[in-house]
């Protein structure tokens, strides 16, 4: 009765991902726009409370605080983390309204894994923060709004009375 099983189930012609629905790693649930894929960029969920972005196969994760300490964080297509020495020249520059750009040199953290830095506190409306890094020698920019990260309102959260 097993082999018959095995028989029908593995001979019928069809690959076995092509009868069932793709796998889910264990793990948090994917974000809505990559919903049940399982490859390479299937992932962009945030692994530190910040925004994913891409670069080819390469994401990172750009963490901005409104206590202005600031992290950027790299991963290959599957979200491996890979270490923080697969970019250099990492650079943020804050443009906040009615205030001087503010150009901040990010630095490798003890542990090798993120570029860290402080600028002053992000707050109000209208903040726009440009991320430069290169990346196996190609220079990468991208500008984005500030958004605080989820680690700002889980502390929030946590020191309120």
């Amino acid at each position: 009765m097993l082999l018959l099983a095995l028989t029908v189930g593995c001979g019928n012609g069809t690959e076995p991902h092509a009868a069932m629905p793709p796998s889910q790693p264990a793990g948090p649930p994917r974000d809505a726009q990559h919903q049940g894929l399982s490859g390479p960029h299937g992932d962009h969920t945030s692994h530190h409370g910040g925004m994913v972005l891409m670069s080819g196969d390469v994401h990172y994760e750009v963490v901005l605080a409104k206590n202005g300490r600031h992290e950027i964080w790299f991963s290959d297509a599957m979200r491996n983390e890979l270490p923080a020495s697969v970019a250099s020249a990492v650079v943020m520059e804050v443009a906040r309204p009615d205030a001087p750009l503010e150009t901040i040199q990010l630095a490798i953290d003890d542990a090798g894994e993120a570029w860290v830095a402080r600028s002053r506190p992000l707050e109000g409306d209208g903040i726009m923060v440009k991320v430069r890094y290169a990346l196996q020698g190609e220079p990468h920019e991208i500008e984005l709004p500030f958004v605080p990260s989820t680690k700002d309102a889980k502390d929030t959260k946590e020191h309120q009375f």
